[in-house]
């Protein structure tokens, strides 16, 4: 099947996450010094999350959107893309994922190999290691950071592909036939085995034992973080425990925030620069996704018009957040009073918790990791790349 056909036929078959000292250029961290100091300069950065992400783009030679074309034009994908359009009119969480992947442009599911990219060009090449300096650089990157972009989304889209796998005991009539959803967790799991295979195919390549161990030691992370959670069910039995914010921010860590940090890391590794500069690049990944996260939690809560179809996770940052302020045993009555003929009232809760202080405490959390991530950037020279990054972190921060 040639790529303009695949291509055209996906999105109709689809229903179109003590610091160390400073480098010499770095300038002084005044600006950053409190939770919300620098919101000010959220003004300078582009209005629109797709504008930011258009401009970053640019910057690094071509779309990321494309990153794993190769892949995706593969005649195994090609087939499965072909047996997904059997799955339309079912309610199976591998459509929402696949429709994301094609034409989803306000939270974009390549911003971790983006951001790989534009930290690989903000650091440039090492000033204290020539070794590198044969390889092959577009743009201002190294082709192994390129490559290492398209495993981190590789891995990222494997993740959310095997998370789409149904809970088959917990169907309803509305979610559609049970064959359909059997065959679509199928799917599910042969297609997110795919893309790990070549992610780890290509880790292979890069013949680099430190990124290879980061990378899996990342991999780790995820699936761990991810067995932690819990699920997004609102039966009683799954809210009782009080994880306490900290507890809720290692979680995610893992789940979110581990991949893009350990990537970062690996780019500086790949242009052999020292244990700081990784360092760096690391404190930027992991903040960038703790933010980035936050403000996916913080959606539902923020939204000028609540509809009633509105839902949410009962582990999302506002919620733990208005949980930890509230008590354990208010907020399990509270939970009770949002329950209606057997269902929880999501919109009544939303609201519930909008009037406590999770909200507001939860994008104060948002802007001090968004404040972590620009301090980890100073320690990188000024450039196209750097104010990419951080209008990266005005974009996930900014709710006005």
């Amino acid at each position: 099947m040639s790529p303009g056909l695949l291509l055209s036929r996906w999105p109709r078959a689809l229903g179109a996450s003590g610091p160390p000292r400073r480098r010499c250029w770095a300038r002084p961290l005044d600006t950053l010094s409190s939770v919300g100091s620098w919101r000010g300069r959220c003004t300078k950065s582009p209005a629109h999350w797709s504008q930011v992400v258009s401009e970053a783009e640019k910057i690094v030679g071509y779309p990321t959107s494309f990153m794993s074309l190769r892949c995706l034009l593969s005649d195994e994908l090609s087939n499965i893309a072909m047996q997904v359009r059997k799955l339309v009119g079912t309610r199976h969480p591998l459509l929402t994922t696949a429709r994301g992947l094609v034409h989803d442009s306000r939270h974009n599911l390549q911003l971790r190999g983006l951001v790989v990219l534009l930290i690989s060009k903000a650091a440039g090449p090492s000033s204290m290691d020539d070794s590198c300096h044969n390889y092959d650089m577009v743009s201002g990157i190294y082709s192994c950071q390129r490559s290492l972009a398209e495993i981190t989304e590789l891995i990222h889209t494997a993740l959310l592909v095997h998370r789409g796998i149904v809970n088959l005991t917990e169907l309803q009539s509305s979610d559609g036939p049970l064959k359909d959803m059997q065959f679509g967790n199928k799917i599910a799991i042969l297609s997110g085995d795919f893309l790990l295979a070549n992610a780890c195919n290509g880790l292979a390549l890069l013949q680099n034992t430190k990124v290879a161990e980061l990378i899996a030691s990342a991999l780790m992370d995820l699936v761990h973080g991810v067995y932690q959670e819990k699920p997004t069910s609102a039966k009683e039995n799954y809210i009782t425990d009080d994880i306490g914010i900290s507890t809720w921010k290692e979680q995610t860590f893992l789940s979110h925030g581990a991949l893009l940090a350990k990537s970062c890391q690996a780019a500086m590794e790949l242009a052999k620069h020292d244990a700081e500069v990784q360092d760096m690049a690391f404190q930027y990944g992991k903040h960038m996704a703790m933010s980035h996260k936050i403000n996916s939690d913080l959606q539902p809560f923020i939204k000028e018009k609540s509809s009633d179809s509105i839902t949410f996770n009962l582990n999302s940052a506002p919620v733990v957040l208005h949980q930890e302020f509230l008590g354990r045993d208010l907020w399990i009555k509270q939970i009770r009073e949002a329950h209606e003929k057997g269902r929880l009232n999501y919109a009544k809760l939303c609201e519930t918790i909008k009037a406590g202080k999770g909200v507001t405490s939860a994008i104060d959390l948002c802007r001090y990791h968004g404040n972590k991530a620009l301090e980890a950037l100073e320690s990188f020279p000024p450039s196209e790349a750097r104010s990419a990054l951080e209008n990266i972190v005005f974009a996930v921060t900014r709710f006005s």
